[in-house]
């Protein structure tokens, strides 16, 4: 574990955190020539056609590697969690926490200088534009509540460390950004918020619960009520959409009616964090149901991760990655420690390359492994300090 850890972090700061995405084919300098970028099913299978080949076209199609705000936050969150370990075990990762706090100052910065201009709120967007599956665009810096939730969740981290008053005051403004900048859309019990600004895109559940999440924050913070309010009446109708097995599909649509591993840990998570911040124990037996599917269906025996609910592959790494985040979350990680161990194992002999990063997701007879910034390292270096913060015996391993 140390080793692999450390060997992620030289990549990362080789790279200067910066790199490809799964998603970013239309940031091809090519294709941006051609007239063909003005028709969305081209769009569309443009992007699908870099996310899902195993070989790499990027460097050969003009797509630079980059900073993404998402990617940063996970990457922030991941020094936090680091700097909140003794000093003695950051010593065997070489580290100190006065290096850990200076990480996580270069980084705050950087977060904060990839904000979106379109807004006076605080929100963040991707370093590309993506076409959904519903054929609707999403802009290039087109701010989202999932990639804003994480900002935010970082930031609170931030804040508990440093308690400067700037950083709470983006994360204040990243709740109004909630509040006033996305759409709702009325269900039985509450609403559910847009995964943007823009119209369409309206039905995830996760989505709306990651806003949920950082409303919560706010309420923490603030103790307004207009942040809790809000909150839970997007938690009412996302927690009326939980399955009788105590799954979710990923949204309201029949094209969004998969269940997946790391979307369920989301709403996991941001359940917990509104349940805490806002003192809601209305909450837990949907959590608790929500939990037993999670442990019970998206991992073998042997701790090999599994993407569906009812099929193995294709294995992407956001699936073992979450589940450090969601039972550290969920503080039930000493509850399924043997399974923590048993995941991280495989992902360490099967994901991880020799130069330190990890693969994007592995096929029934290949494996993808190109070196996704956000999507792959970002994510498991942030699911690596929480295997360190609930499992300091494991550094040797």
């Amino acid at each position: 574990m140390r080793e692999s850890f450390l060997k992620l972090i030289a990549y990362c700061k080789k790279e200067q955190y910066m790199g490809w995405d799964p998603y970013d084919g239309l940031n091809s300098k090519v294709f941006q020539y051609t007239p063909l970028k003005k028709l969305g099913f081209v769009r569309l299978l443009w992007i699908q056609l870099f996310k899902r080949n195993p070989i790499n076209f990027r460097p050969l199609l003009l797509i630079p590697k980059q900073h993404n705000a998402k990617g940063i936050a996970l990457f922030l969150n991941a020094y936090c969690n680091l700097y909140k370990l003794q000093e003695e075990i950051l010593l065997d990762l070489d580290l100190s926490k006065k290096e850990c706090l200076s990480e996580i100052d270069k980084l705050t910065e950087l977060l904060i200088s990839l904000k979106s201009v379109e807004y006076s709120n605080s929100s963040w967007g991707y370093n590309f534009a993506w076409q959904a599956r519903l054929l609707f665009l999403f802009p290039k810096g087109t701010p989202t509540v999932v990639a804003t939730s994480y900002a935010a969740h970082a930031l609170s981290n931030v804040y508990e460390i440093t308690k400067n008053k700037l950083i709470l005051k983006e994360i204040i403004s990243c709740g109004d950004f909630i509040l006033n900048n996305l759409n709702r859309t009325k269900k039985k019990r509450g609403f559910l918020f847009s995964y943007s600004p823009l119209n369409g895109n309206n039905t995830v559940y996760n989505a709306s619960l990651l806003g949920s999440k950082t409303l919560s924050f706010c309420y923490k913070y603030t103790r307004e009520e207009k942040y809790k309010t809000a909150a839970q009446q997007s938690v009412f109708a996302c927690i009326d959409k939980q399955n009788e097995d105590g799954s979710w599909f990923y949204g309201e649509l029949d094209v969004q009616n998969w269940i997946d591993s790391f979307h369920t840990g989301y709403n996991l998570d941001a359940l917990a964090y509104y349940s805490i911040n806002c003192n809601d124990d209305s909450v837990k037996d949907v959590i608790s149901k929500g939990l037993d599917y999670y442990v019970n269906n998206f991992f073998l025996d042997d701790g090999t991760p599994k993407y569906y609910h009812d099929n193995i592959y294709p294995i992407d790494i956001h699936s073992p990655a979450q589940l450090f985040v969601t039972l550290s979350t969920l503080e039930k990680y000493e509850e399924y420690k043997d399974l923590c161990n048993k995941v991280m194992i495989w992902t360490l002999d099967n994901m991880q390359d020799e130069e330190g990063y990890f693969y994007y997701q592995k096929k029934k007879y290949f494996t993808s492994k190109i070196p996704y910034m956000r999507w792959s390292q970002a994510f498991m270096m942030n699911a690596m300090s929480y295997y360190l913060l609930n499992n300091n015996k494991g550094l040797e391993s």
